[in-house]
């Protein structure tokens, strides 16, 4: 496996309501198409990764959140790059509901549904860790 290529960091949220997490499906034209992730992105040059979380949710799914505690960082190696997924316990004011905006779809999931959407390698590690800690 070799890292050789960009590092990208991306952040990504775990926003939960009701025992619901709020996951998103990919852009058909994005890279790794369709798939199923945590709300989140990429982390801009000079950006910390909450102003990231910040920007990133508001203008794909139109929530304004307040970025808690980070609970897990995870290093992916994909074809060409490695990726740093760093995941951040958010919130949202509940009168707030996500909408499709730079996203292909959004969709509140119990944990125990998560089998059900296919993920990309990164957000597959933290949907396990997070099913571990629900267990």
């Amino acid at each position: 496996m070799s890292t050789e290529g960009p590092r990208i960091r991306v952040v990504s949220a775990e926003i939960e309501r009701s025992g619901h997490y709020l996951i998103t499906q990919r852009r058909p034209d994005a890279v790794l198409p369709l798939l199923w992730e945590f709300p989140g992105g990429r982390v801009r040059e000079g950006e910390d990764d909450a102003a990231a979380l910040v920007r990133t949710l508001q203008s794909r799914v139109g929530l304004d959140v307040v970025v808690g505690e980070q609970t897990m960082e995870v290093v992916h190696v994909y074809e060409g790059y490695s990726l740093t997924l760093a995941v951040y316990r958010c919130t949202s004011d509940e009168s707030q509901e996500p909408e499709a905006r730079y996203v292909h779809a959004v969709a509140w999931v119990r944990p125990e549904q998560f089998g059900s959407y296919t993920f990309p390698g990164a957000d597959q590690q933290t949907v396990d860790s997070l099913l571990a800690g629900v267990e």
